[in-house]
C-alpha cells in the first residue's frame, strides 16, 4: 500500500487495552481488623502450603505465639527431629542388603542355631563365653537412657531401673494426686499433671512400660 493510498488515511489503529487496576488485597483475617491482608502466615502442623492473610502488624502478633510443635510431647518432638535429618524418608544400615537380609538363608533362627553349633564344639578352659554359648562380649549390657527419658524418669521421682509395674503404678499415684478436680484448679498442680503425663507416654513409646 503506498503512502498517498486514499485507503490509509481511513485505517485505525486498535487501541491498547487499559491494564486493570490491581486487585486489592484481601482483609486481614484477624478478628476485627479491616487492613489490608498482604502478609502471609502459616497455618500449622498437618497444614503444610496453607496461609492465613494479616497486616503487617498482626503478623508480628501472630509469629510471636507461633509453635509449630504445639501439643506434641517430648518424645514425638525428638522423633520428628531425628527423622527431619533424613527428610522423614527411610534409612538403612549401610552395607546392608535388605532382600538378602530377609531371606529365609539369613533368617534370625538359622543364625543363632549356626552360631550355637560353633560354640558346642569350641572348647573354652578359661570361661571366655557364658553358659549358654554367647559370648561374653555380646551379653545385653544395661540400657544407656538419652536425655528425654532420664528427664522421664525424674519427673516420675522413678530410677532407671524400675519396672514396667512400678512406672504403671507410679504414673496412677501421680495423676490422682495432681488432677485438677482434685487441686481445686491449681495452676501449678495442673502443670504438674501434663508433665506427669508426657513423661509416662515418652517412656511407654521407649519400650519402658
Amino acid at each position: 500500500m503506498k503512502l498517498d493510498s486514499k485507503y490509509f488515511d481511513g485505517i485505525r489503529t486498535k487501541r491498547k487495552a487499559k491494564p486493570e487496576a490491581a486487585t486489592a488485597a484481601p482483609t486481614c483475617q484477624w478478628d476485627g481488623c479491616e487492613r489490608p491482608g498482604a502478609h502471609r502466615a502459616p497455618v500449622g502442623r498437618n497444614a503444610e502450603g496453607q496461609f492465613f492473610l494479616f497486616c503487617f502488624q498482626h503478623v508480628k502478633e501472630y509469629n510471636k505465639g507461633y509453635n509449630y510443635f504445639s501439643g506434641l510431647s517430648d518424645g514425638e518432638i525428638a522423633r520428628y527431629q531425628k527423622e527431619a535429618i533424613t527428610g522423614h524418608r527411610p534409612t538403612w544400615t549401610v552395607g546392608v542388603n535388605k532382600e538378602s537380609r530377609d531371606s529365609p538363608l539369613h533368617s534370625k533362627a538359622d543364625a543363632r542355631f549356626a552360631s550355637s553349633a560353633a560354640h558346642t564344639r569350641m572348647k573354652d578352659p578359661f570361661g571366655f563365653v557364658a553358659q549358654n554359648g554367647t559370648p561374653k562380649s555380646r551379653q545385653p549390657r544395661a540400657r544407656k537412657l538419652k536425655t528425654l527419658e532420664a528427664k522421664a524418669f525424674d519427673t516420675l521421682g522413678l530410677g532407671a531401673s524400675s519396672s514396667s509395674t512400678e512406672i504403671k503404678s507410679r504414673y496412677k499415684e501421680l495423676v490422682k494426686k495432681h488432677h485438677p478436680d482434685a487441686n481445686g484448679g491449681d495452676r501449678g498442680s495442673e502443670e504438674r499433671f501434663r508433665a506427669v503425663i508426657q513423661a509416662y507416654q515418652l517412656l511407654k513409646q521407649a519400650g519402658f512400660c
